[in-house]
């Protein structure tokens, strides 16, 4: 039996550091519903960027919106800021087959036309679907695609792993 342990917090302080350099004059971050959001939450507070970070949610530009249907649990889009024009820093938990980066592109183009959309993420997976890569991701791991890796939140913000799913090899 393989046990992943993820520092969730190492990871973050290793993306804080890692994000600050992509940051340039009219950056804004934007964090996928709901670990995204998160991170995007903390990271505006962290890297000490005035104002609200925008969220937004693939739900309405799933490819698998027709069998899925649209999820009560999934967070609204909110851009508190104007999308033309503006360098945009996606910002999601976990990347795995590329299929919600997808859909989240094309909501944001829904708000306008950015001068660029650069991808960070906590964790990559592989698994890959879609030829999306981030510019940035705090760590590489392999899980069975059975297995689900999911961001967790406490009340006191601080940032966990859950791994679900039937056991497997991890790397």
């Amino acid at each position: 039996m393989t046990t992943l342990h993820l520092d969730a917090e190492a990871l973050y302080a290793d993306l804080l550091a890692r994000v600050r350099p992509l940051l340039r004059e009219g950056s804004a971050l934007v964090g996928i519903w709901s670990g995204g959001a998160w991170l995007a939450e903390r990271l505006q507070r962290d890297l000490g960027l005035p104002g609200a970070p925008g969220v937004i949610s693939s739900a309405l530009h799933r490819d698998d919106f027709g069998s899925r249907g649209l999820s009560t649990s999934a967070g609204a889009t909110a851009l508190p800021f104007e999308i033309e024009g503006r360098h945009i820093l996606l910002l999601d938990d976990v990347l795995y087959t590329g299929r919600t980066t997808r859909a989240v592109i094309n909501e944001l183009f829904d708000f306008g036309r950015p001068a660029s959309v650069t991808l960070a993420v906590l964790v990559d997976r592989g698994g890959r679907e879609l030829p999306i890569e981030p510019a940035v991701s705090a760590a590489r791991i392999v899980l069975p695609p059975q297995q689900t890796l999911a961001l967790t939140r406490d009340a006191a913000g601080r940032f966990d792993f859950v791994v679900e799913g039937p056991e497997g090899g991890a790397a």
